[in-house]
């Protein structure tokens, strides 16, 4: 199979592997990567044919294109041996073609001049069509890779253009111009690349439980997927009266974001639920046999509640209602204006029942892609849950400050694939408490400034020098230096 140069985004740098994979996966074509450094926007991979490369880059949100890998070197001098060894079987095709001749600098910077000297230097590929800087019908680039600060790069590749990516999606769907958003509304990169890592396609049904302004149904709609959703709060799906955006009017909803783009047709609807509540059928999960009855959904695609601002909570009362306090919420369920009790609710228990729902709804291979917070790498990480029916996938991070947010990405295995061993498992233990912080270990240690953390990781450091120093006493023949 050839080789392919993918010319990456540097940022989410650990969503850019996931999101290739993801997309050969939907493509249904092999691919292999060669070579992937997360501090590099350059990618080797090794896919069987020019067409399968243009099938994953057209969807791709964070790469700017493909080239067809016809060299690749440490200095100029490896470069030009490369390419006259492993491509000189290519050049006459475009012999006569009008072409145009580019340089990308990573981390460097050529002079007009330079640049010139350094595309001349190609002249034995003989290409004698007319060169063409706008609209050529074949384009060459020359990459360079510096280390920061470098005088000269590391790594050299050259490639002809094959396909762009579809990272131009990112402008249609901005959130500056969505005519319905809330402060938790996921940007539009993101919600794209997250939408690509569960495989969002034509002919799949996918699900967002924690909905909102329905930011994920949107990017999934985009990739041609049927979706649907769901909210605790009712009035971030029915939307809130006019818009303040100059120019709108008219109601703000859900439905009108899907409007807006152009894919109602691809939205069935939403509906006032939580996991525990839910309306959806919940066919039980089953390691027995082959073929798997009552398994509906293709993805689950979520961003649930972090329960910053206030403590996470589902439908229902903190207390048993009296009849009349019963007959008042029967009474006044459908009024628009209506908001149903809420009570406390643990945060690990959210994330296993997120889990749960997904080995019982999801098909063999469905995916479900979860965002999830975490500490930062130096604290005490928050755990990664996990299901008996659900396999990891992958796992990409966002830093932000003293915390990060994970993108937990699961595949549904296949019955034949459970280990039934590991589903008989203890019933687990989750957080206890009627506040809002007793329910939520994330939301404490957030309000906390990772405080404790940051003493239980100091203390740790404090306690590791001191022991150094008492090894050290204890050796003969120490010097005041080692001291």
């Amino acid at each position: 199979m050839p080789d392919y140069l993918i010319r990456l985004v540097q940022m989410h740098e650990s969503f850019r592997k996931a999101e290739i994979q993801a997309l050969a996966e939907v493509a249904g074509v092999e691919i292999k990567v060669v070579e992937y450094h997360e501090d590099s926007p350059y990618c080797t991979v090794r896919l069987p044919s020019e067409s399968a490369a243009t099938a994953i880059m057209t969807r791709t949100i964070l790469a700017h294109g493909i080239h067809e890998l016809w060299g690749r070197g440490q200095n100029y001098e490896e470069l030009h041996h490369s390419v006259k060894n492993d491509s000189s079987s290519l050049w006459s095709r475009y012999h006569l073609t009008p072409f145009r001749f580019t340089l990308d600098s990573f981390r460097g910077a050529r002079t007009p001049a330079e640049q010139r000297t350094i595309i001349e230097s190609f002249s034995y590929l003989d290409f004698q069509g007319p060169i063409r800087m706008k609209d050529p019908e074949v384009s060459f680039r020359v990459f360079e890779h510096y280390d920061d600060k470098a005088t000269a790069p590391k790594r050299l590749y050259l490639g002809r253009f094959v396909a762009s990516s579809g990272r131009h999606a990112m402008t249609a769907y901005d959130l500056k111009k969505r005519h319905y958003i809330s402060t938790t509304s996921m940007d539009a990169e993101l919600a794209l690349v997250t939408a690509n890592i569960a495989l969002a396609a034509p002919g799949k049904l996918f699900y967002d439980p924690f909905m909102g302004t329905g930011g994920f149904p949107i990017a999934s709609a985009h990739f041609g997927a049927v979706v649907c959703g769901s909210d605790i709060d009712g009035r971030s799906i029915r939307g809130t009266g006019g818009s303040s955006r100059k120019g709108q009017v008219g109601k703000r909803d859900v439905a009108g974001n899907f409007k807006q783009y152009g894919t109602e047709g691809s939205y069935l609807g939403a509906f006032v639920s939580d996991l525990t509540n839910t309306p959806l059928r919940v066919p039980a999960p089953s390691s027995e046999g082959h073929g798997r009855r009552g398994a509906y959904l293709d993805g689950i695609i979520c961003d649930p509640p972090y329960g910053i601002r206030e403590g996470l909570k589902v439908l229902g009362s903190r207390e048993e209602l009296g009849d009349v306090e019963r007959a008042t919420h029967r009474d006044r369920h459908k009024e628009p204006s209506y908001i149903p009790p809420k009570r406390p609710y643990s945060f690990i228990a959210m994330l296993d029942d997120i889990l749960a729902f997904a080995a019982s709804a999801l098909v063999a291979n469905g995916r479900l892609s979860m965002w999830m917070p975490t500490a930062n790498d130096e604290d005490i990480e928050l755990f990664i849950p996990t299901n008996p029916y659900l396999e990891i996938v992958s796992v990409c991070v966002q830093p932000f400050n003293k915390w990060s947010r994970r993108l937990l990405t699961y595949r549904r295995l296949g019955d034949e694939e459970v280990d039934k061993e590991q589903v008989e498992i203890a019933r687990k233990e989750y957080e206890k408490g009627v506040k809002a912080d007793d329910l939520n270990i994330f939301r404490r240690k957030y309000f906390e400034g990772f405080k404790e953390y940051e003493r239980l990781r100091q203390e740790a450091l404090i306690s590791e020098e001191t022991a150094i120093r008492k090894e050290k006493v204890k050796r003969p023949g120490i010097s005041e230096i080692e001291k």
